[in-house]
């Protein structure tokens, strides 16, 4: 249960539920971080604009890609909700969600592609605390996935990290969204708490 409760249909106003229905129908359930959302309406909005706009934006870079480097993002803060609603959408785009189980061993993997390790490396090191980040691994990076595609895993990584801090803050947790939602058995937060 989040530290503060969701709003509800009948309190979320007429564009409110008008949103959530329109959630319900493209997601099966209204997203929990939505829903706690709507109790700062204009941040509410920026949050919906925001994330249309990154999902219409973001598609250079081969989805594989984009989406393992957003779901380590997610395991490394420990976010059981990102986790949850990332693997379902991972699902639904075709991708294989039985590899996720091994991310951990993603260095040496062949489940893994090359780009994929390297996105997966690079989401570790921008979340880590501080960040460990390096020229080295940045100019592989763009060798790999040209500027643009840097750029968009960049930004990516970023905004799961955005999205996972504040979930996870809020005490916003999985919602049942994918059977294969649990965040990796003793993996642990950047802050060493573990999930949440």
């Amino acid at each position: 249960m989040p530290r503060i409760p969701a709003v509800t249909a009948a309190e979320a106003g007429p564009f409110g539920r008008l949103a959530y229905r329109i959630a319900r129908r493209r997601y099966g359930s209204v997203p929990e971080p939505f829903a706690v959302g709507r109790h700062h309406r204009r941040l509410f909005w920026a949050s919906v604009v925001s994330e249309l706009g990154w999902e219409r934006a973001a598609t250079l870079l081969p989805a594989g890609v984009r989406e393992i480097a957003v779901y380590r993002t997610a395991t490394v803060v420990g976010c059981s909700w990102c986790v949850d609603f990332g693997t379902m959408l991972q699902r639904l785009s075709g991708l294989d969600v039985d590899r996720l189980a091994h991310i951990d061993e993603y260095a040496t993997s062949p489940l893994f592609s090359r780009a994929e390790r390297l996105a997966i490396g690079y989401a570790d090191a921008m979340t880590a605390q501080p960040m460990t980040v390096t020229d080295d691994q940045v100019a592989e990076l763009e060798r790999e996935l040209g500027r643009a595609g840097l750029v968009e895993l960049t930004q990516m990584i970023a905004v799961e990290n955005m999205r996972a801090r504040a979930n996870h803050a809020l005490g916003i947790t999985d919602q049942g969204f994918d059977a294969a939602c649990a965040v990796p058995p003793g993996h642990r937060s950047v802050d060493g708490a573990g999930p949440p």
